[in-house]
């Protein structure tokens, strides 16, 4: 049993235990207690306020069975046409795109709920994964840089790579489009930890307050564009590199306006290397259910919660799989239609 179920359960069974010794103390009835003015305080029947159920920290969604053993995984997967197809997308719980060298994008694919055989292609970490890994979460990554991988670890990510059980190469690509993982092998060997905290603060439908029509969505990253359509109840990747059958279901788009720096070195092709700065405040767009929602995103510090925001409040996020787009501010931009 997972350390947070047994601890509810471990309150509930005190509760019961004090409960019962106090029935059953005292040998002297009190004269002022009668039948009738009990029963008409307590009533006939004690009633107790049921446990909210639990809820996955990536959808909002209601757990059915336990919780895993394992932290979440975040795996690195290559965005170009060289990683098509992509392997494991369609069994995230979420994904973040952010921009890498040259305008492109890399996605970090969570996985929780629900983790598949195979993943990839599996690629490099950068900096920016700092600011969007959570706390307790392993990264599945091919390496980095070396002025990266101190960061990383100095920040306390856990991570693994090649060599480890688990990553292996595909001989039927390329490299460096051939490393692929088996997530649920990585898991086994990773066990301990409680569920992350949410990283959304998560909703109902019947609480998104959308009404402008937003069934086509692109967004930009200088040298990739990511398009979407709203079909079928879901928004669909409409350029996606996934493999047939396997392209992630979002149940809502988030993008989020991100400042870039610069993270202090070149890739091999002489590319400067961004880093999304993933903290302070920024245009937010939520798109759901074929509507879009404008408001501000905030986030205290690298290690903060992600919260979002209209003029009229606290915005939640409705329960689903969630795609999250950090479009640059500045050499990005995001266009939606009707």
């Amino acid at each position: 049993m997972h350390p947070r179920l047994r601890r509810i359960v471990a309150a509930l069974a005190a509760s019961a235990l004090l409960t019962g010794l106090a029935a059953c103390g005292g040998d002297e009835k009190s004269p002022e207690a009668s039948p009738s003015s009990s029963s008409e305080e307590t009533g006939d029947e004690a009633t107790e306020t049921p446990e909210p159920p639990a809820l996955w920290p990536l959808t909002g969604l209601e757990v059915k069975g336990e919780l895993p053993s394992h932290p979440v995984l975040v795996t690195k997967v290559d965005n170009t046409s060289s990683s098509s197809p992509q392997i494991g997308l369609g069994s995230a719980d979420m994904v973040v795109e952010e921009l890498v060298e040259g305008g492109m994008t890399r996605l970090a694919a969570f996985y929780y709920s629900d983790v598949p055989p195979v993943v990839g292609p599996v690629r490099s970490m950068r900096a920016s994964d700092i600011g969007i890994v959570p706390t307790g979460a392993h990264v599945i990554t091919s390496g980095a840089a070396a002025v990266t991988l101190a960061r990383v670890k100095k920040a306390g990510i856990p991570f693994v790579t090649e060599g480890a059980k688990g990553i292996y190469r595909d001989n039927g690509r390329s490299a460096p489009y051939n490393l692929f993982s088996n997530p649920n092998v990585i898991a086994k060997g990773i066990k301990g930890g409680d569920a992350p905290e949410p990283y959304l603060e998560f909703g109902t439908p019947a609480d998104y307050p959308g009404k402008k029509p937003a069934r086509n969505i692109s967004a930009g990253f200088g040298g990739h564009t990511t398009t979407w359509a709203f079909q079928g109840g879901k928004y669909v990747n409409t350029n996606s590199y996934a493999a047939q059958g396997d392209a992630f279901p979002a149940t809502s788009v988030l993008v989020l306006r991100v400042r870039i720096g610069d993270a202090g070195y070149r890739d091999p092709s002489g590319y400067p290397v961004p880093e999304t700065m993933f903290e302070g405040t920024g245009p937010a767009q939520l798109f759901h259910a074929g509507k879009v929602v404008q408001g501000t995103w905030s986030k205290d510090g690298l290690n903060g919660a992600i919260k979002l925001s209209t003029d009229k409040g606290a915005l939640t996020v409705p329960a689903g799989r969630i795609w999250i787009e950090l479009v640059p501010q500045g050499t990005g931009n995001v266009t939606w239609a009707k």
